[in-house]
């Protein structure tokens, strides 16, 4: 397949996931007031924070993902499909010893901690704990799905990931106008219908990748060798993902030990805005993740720089046109979005979105890194970069500072990662630094610093539904122009034009 071909696909995927994403997007919001409404802040909190312990486990289900993904992707990519089935069957062996690994750790160390270590009001502990053990329940069935989303992704059937995601978000919704007619403990009954969600979701991705790709018929396997191997992957992974896991829900149990269960429900409404817009930018990564490991199995190092060039600056550019009117207006945003607004969740929203744009630059990155295999120093860095974040936020609480400062620091320690990222791929996958500046990052800054000032000027001065129409109207008047003269180049941008010239003559016709 050339890879004017490869670049038709991803343009292809990326668009069934774009439609998926702006779909859910509406449903997802409209989700989340309704939840928040009918359980309230102080249970919205409950949820939030009990569910962030069984999370804290998470780091071994997303170890044994990426070693699926980059192991399973690899192997597609280079067209051997006898070994494809046994990497397949070895991943559901490794993730049913995960699930049970999970287990054993919620029931131990996880419901000592929920018991004994969080701020929870003492009439709400029976709840929380039968809460607990439904999220540990979903967290199990969530790990034995990931053998088959992976095997999906790799196939690149986003169509099929675009389905999926709007039946789980209509779901979700259902879910939530259903707790309307309890009559019962509404956080219980949530979480419970959840739980069903995630068995519904699980048995769809199963069922269609039986039908779909023989390789994904189960047989039990093992392989001594090709375990270790991916052990090895795992164990870097596990490592960087241990700290990755902390800097999130590991913070969230600090808000909740320092500030209590109302500012975790403000945290929570972050991670909704946070979720919503890096959803947007999940769509580039997911539709270029299989391409981007395919193309270094093949050592085609130019279309993987390409890859990693664009993808770049069309996440940020995406993030940039999502995020900047939402900071803008977010007071406005949030009181017309929920019916009680947490405190210091426009602060924190704001900051999110911020540090959501600076990642803009890790993502394709990390990825090309994590196709090598060589994870090891990048997992480091992982850890000592969001193991900082964890510390440095516990040393600002214990000396007083706002919840405000989590996303500063988030941004401000992202960028050091960024840097540490980029030396990595130049030396991995000889990524050309300086023309990546050159092409890449000069468009970025210039396209910031014009379009920036006028609305952010008017801000200052407007408030509610006039502040956000002047605001968003003088940002796009001045974004999709220096977009397009100054952010895409020649060839993007004839491209972009013979686009629209079949569209119109196709409306003419």
């Amino acid at each position: 397949m050339t890879s004017t071909d490869n670049n038709k696909r991803i343009a292809k995927n990326t668009l069934f996931l774009y439609f998926r994403s702006i779909i859910t997007l509406g449903i997802g919001l409209y989700t989340s007031r309704v939840v928040l409404g009918q359980l309230g802040l102080s249970d919205y909190g409950v949820y939030n924070v009990v569910g962030s312990v069984i999370v804290l486990f998470s780091f071994l289900q997303n170890a044994m993902s990426n070693a699926t993904s980059r192991f399973f992707t690899f192997d597609l990519g280079t067209g051997d499909f006898e070994k494809l089935k046994k990497t397949f069957n070895l991943s559901v062996v490794i993730h049913i010893f995960t699930a049970f690994i999970i287990l054993i750790l919620g029931e131990t160390i996880g419901l000592w901690f929920l018991n004994t270590q969080l701020v929870i009001p003492a009439e709400r502990m029976g709840t929380a704990n039968f809460v607990y053990q439904l999220s540990i329940i979903s967290t199990c069935i969530g790990i034995m799905q990931t053998p088959y989303v992976v095997t999906i992704s790799a196939h690149e059937r986003m169509k099929v990931f675009a389905y999926a995601g709007l039946a789980d978000s209509v779901l979700r919704l259902v879910v939530a106008l259903a707790l309307g007619f309890a009559a019962f403990d509404k956080l219980g009954f949530f979480a419970f219908l959840l739980l069903l969600v995630y068995l519904i979701m699980t048995l769809f991705y199963q069922i269609y990748c039986h039908r779909n790709f023989p390789e994904t018929h189960f047989k039990w396997f093992w392989d001594k060798k090709m375990f270790w191997e991916r052990m090895a992957f795992s164990g870097w992974t596990t490592f960087g993902g241990i700290s990755a896991v902390a800097a999130i829900q590991g913070v969230n149990m600090l808000l909740n030990v320092f500030h209590g269960v109302v500012v975790n429900a403000a945290f929570a409404v972050m991670q909704q805005v946070s979720n919503t817009v890096v959803q947007f930018t999940n769509n580039i990564t997911t539709a270029i993740s299989p391409q981007i490991t395919k193309s270094y199995a093949k050592n085609d190092f130019d279309y993987l720089h390409s890859l990693i060039f664009r993808s770049v600056k069309f996440m940020y550019f995406l993030v940039f046109a999502l995020s900047i009117p939402l900071i803008l207006n977010m007071d406005f945003i949030l009181s017309l979005w929920l019916k009680t607004v947490p405190p210091f969740a426009v602060v924190l929203c704001q900051w999110i979105l911020v540090y959501n744009l600076i990642c803009t630059f890790n993502n394709a990155i990390n990825i090309s890194i994590i196709a090598t295999a060589k994870i090891k120093k990048l997992q480091i860095m992982a850890f000592v970069f969001s193991a900082s974040n964890f510390i440095t936020i516990y040393f600002l609480f214990k000396n007083g500072f706002s919840p405000q400062i989590i996303p500063v620091v988030y941004s401000i320690i992202a960028v050091l990662g960024i840097i540490f990222s980029f030396y990595l791929a130049k030396s991995y996958i000889r990524f050309p630094l300086i023309k990546f500046c050159k092409d890449i990052l000069v468009k970025i800054v210039l396209v910031t610093c014009i379009v920036l000032p006028l609305p952010f000027a008017l801000s200052f001065y407007f408030k509610g539904w006039q502040n956000l129409l002047l605001t968003v109207g003088a940002f796009f008047i001045l974004y999709i122009p220096c977009v397009f003269l100054i952010g895409l180049s020649t060839s993007e941008r004839n491209f972009l034009i013979q686009k629209i010239m079949t569209l119109l003559q196709y409306k003419n016709n």
